[in-house]
């Protein structure tokens, strides 16, 4: 008998998760440098990290040797002032990917289920499925979510319903007062776990009011992330806000010492930069026009995007994909969304976002 036949089929049964291809992974295939080849796969922020945050990594680096403050007491204390919440609201993740996971492991047990759209974010079924519960994807309406259809797709072994806003591959965004009714129509049983981790790259007038929301609903977790306009991916620090009876459910199933001292610090850090938030925003509004204009001018049909990134449809978009990594420049395929004939693209710097543009010229031109 093979070993692994012991582990539970649900387990045996995941597709583990495909992320963007490294640069240098690519590097070594094709024996290339490191500097001749751009990455808009990721949703990376294309301005690097926040000098602010820099500074606070360096102080901490003599540090290192101890361990991290495991309750994250001030990354929470500057969250609970820039959000206008109590701390005992907020959880600390290694990347939201964890808090995600965190609202799965605390509410869903085998025999449960949990609800999230077609085309949404790749973590939720996988969370859900580790768990051995059971995924019920509701099919999307204009490759965004179909909250009605999710309504009604809620059975009474329904725990938790998972809403990325905006939707991440896609970029679709539910308004507010849609979300807000669909929150007041559930029943109280059903957790509801509103992903925002693109949030920073709405204007002001297109945000929800998702905090405020946390005291009429105690049954909604909003999740956000340091991976996107704050630039830390690389660091993996995420957060979620709840009910103070949510959040000590969640942290009492996550892992201790889960965000690094590094994080911790530069998280602190990076949310009070509003400069070079303000900088991120700017640029990903100016370079969303560049490559959706470029789009356009080649003929080339995109869904309309809130998020660093656009889903554009070619026709064969794997050979389209293969042909831009020759090309040095590396996009993200998205059949495993459901998505087989559409690419990803993140918004890059100026000069970056051009270079796509000719490569994706070339490619379709082969």
């Amino acid at each position: 008998m093979d070993i692994c036949d012991l582990a539970p089929a649900y387990v045996r049964a995941i597709a583990p998760y495909q992320p963007g291809k490294p640069i240098s992974e690519l590097a070594r295939e094709m024996g290339w440098e490191e500097a001749g080849i751009i990455k808009l796969a990721s949703n990376e922020n294309a301005l690097g990290v926040s000098p602010l945050a820099q500074r606070a990594i360096q102080s901490v680096l003599a540090d290192l040797a101890r361990y991290p403050d495991g309750n994250g007491f001030e990354l929470k204390q500057a969250l609970a002032r820039r959000y206008g919440v109590e701390q005992e609201r907020i959880v600390l993740g290694n990347g939201s990917n964890d808090v995600l996971e965190l609202s799965a492991r605390a509410f869903l047990t085998p025999g449960l289920e949990a609800i999230y759209s077609r085309h949404a974010f790749a973590v939720y079924p996988l969370v859900v499925q580790a768990i051995g519960a059971k995924g019920i994807e509701v099919p999307a309406k204009n490759f965004g979510h179909d909250l009605a259809a999710m309504r009604r797709a809620i059975t009474p072994d329904t725990r938790v319903v998972f809403i990325a806003n905006p939707n991440n591959p896609t970029g679709t965004m539910v308004r507010a007062a849609e979300l807000e009714a669909f929150l007041s129509g559930l029943p109280k049983g059903i957790v509801v776990v509103l992903d925002e981790a693109y949030n920073e790259y709405l204007p002001d007038e297109l945000k929800a009011d998702s905090f405020g929301w946390l005291r009429r609903f105690p049954n909604l977790i909003v999740t956000r992330t340091f991976s996107k306009v704050y630039g830390l991916a690389g660091l993996r620090v995420g957060c979620a806000f709840a009910d103070p009876g949510v959040a000590d459910l969640m942290n009492r199933v996550r892992q201790p010492f889960n965000v690094n001292s590094l994080s911790l610090a530069a998280a602190a850090a990076a949310l009070g930069d509003h400069e070079f938030v303000r900088r991120s925003f700017e640029l990903n509004r100016s370079g969303m026009k560049q490559i959706t204009d470029g789009l356009e001018k080649l003929g080339i049909e995109f869904i309309p995007s809130f998020g660093n990134f656009v889903s554009f449809r070619v026709g064969a978009a794997e050979a389209v994909f293969q042909r831009l990594l020759k090309m040095g420049v590396i996009v993200r395929p998205i059949a495993s969304y459901g998505m087989p004939q559409h690419l990803r693209v993140t918004i890059g710097l100026e000069s970056e976002n051009a270079r796509f543009l000719g490569a994706l010229k070339q490619a379709l031109a082969a």
